[in-house]
């Protein structure tokens, strides 16, 4: 981020665009200076402000581990004007980059635990950057469990690196909401599959992101499954406006999401958000 003034972009340039699936693409980027970008830093669940120049800027999480020097990733979701211009941008093409921005994962304070990972659709973005950096340290962590769904297997992202996950040590519980021809995997919402898989709190993490409403059903199979609020991490990149704690857009109470998050865990949240 420019250290002068933390509103001016670094200029990138698009290297490679992924189409994940009919609304999200995914599109690897460098910074056009390549000192900039060899020095680049950022841990798992931090975020950065892509701008269309002429149009505006949005917060998204940089998804690519922080180990990749070759470029910096980040999955868009088609759902306005700036990610419609976003999903328009081809190899080759100019933008700008604000990051990194926000809190991070507690990757250490992980260390010796089981992780479960539950996420639906684009929420599994913000958590393949933290998949990636476990699978990359491997024998620091327990179980590692992903269980993942989204409405039909077109939906899913990454689908491509589902078996590198798998062969590097991830249990991969896939899940679609209804039948769907030549679906092997299983059937079933979210947090029912949850409620079926039943994984015990003991020494376990759960890190959670997709839909509201997906969210508010797997807290409540969280709990019932006697998960401690402390053991459940979230992120809200998506309430992030200008990214430093100027603009106040993005407070909860007396917080604000840029500052002290976007990562959270929900001890922290229902002391922001008393009725959560």
């Amino acid at each position: 981020m420019n250290a002068l003034n933390p509103y001016c972009p670094e200029l990138a340039t698009v290297q490679e665009v992924i189409q994940e699936t009919a609304n999200i693409r995914t599109l690897r980027i460098t910074l056009n200076d390549p000192g900039k970008m060899r020095r680049f830093a950022f841990q798992p669940g931090q975020v950065g402000q892509l701008s269309v120049f002429g149009v505006g800027e949005s917060t998204f999480v940089i998804n690519s581990p922080p180990t990749c020097k070759d470029y910096l990733q980040f999955s868009i979701m088609r759902v306005g004007e700036v990610t419609q211009r976003l999903h328009q941008l081809s190899a080759g093409d100019p933008l700008g980059v604000r990051a990194p921005l926000g809190n991070a994962f507690p990757v250490d304070a992980m260390a010796g635990k089981h992780i479960l990972f539950i996420a639906g659709g684009i929420g599994m973005a913000p958590l393949r950057t933290l998949l990636l950096t476990l699978l990359g340290e491997r024998e620091r962590y327990g179980d590692i469990t992903l269980i993942y769904g989204a409405r039909s297997p077109h939906d899913l992202c990454y689908r491509y690196e589902f078996e590198d996950w798998k062969a590097r040590g991830a249990d991969l519980v896939l899940t679609v909401d209804q039948e769907f021809p030549g679906w092997t995997e299983r059937v079933g919402f979210v947090p029912t599959v949850l409620s079926e898989e039943s994984p015990s709190p003991h020494n376990r993490i759960a890190v959670v992101c997709g839909p509201p409403i997906m969210i508010k059903f797997v807290l409540f199979g969280l709990k019932e499954l006697e998960f401690e609020d402390h053991q459940i991490l979230t992120t809200l990149e998506k309430r992030m406006k200008c990214g430093i704690g100027i603009c106040g857009r993005c407070n909860i109470g007396s917080r604000y999401v840029c500052v002290d998050g976007p990562v959270f865990n929900f001890d922290q949240l229902r002391h922001m958000v008393p009725d959560l």
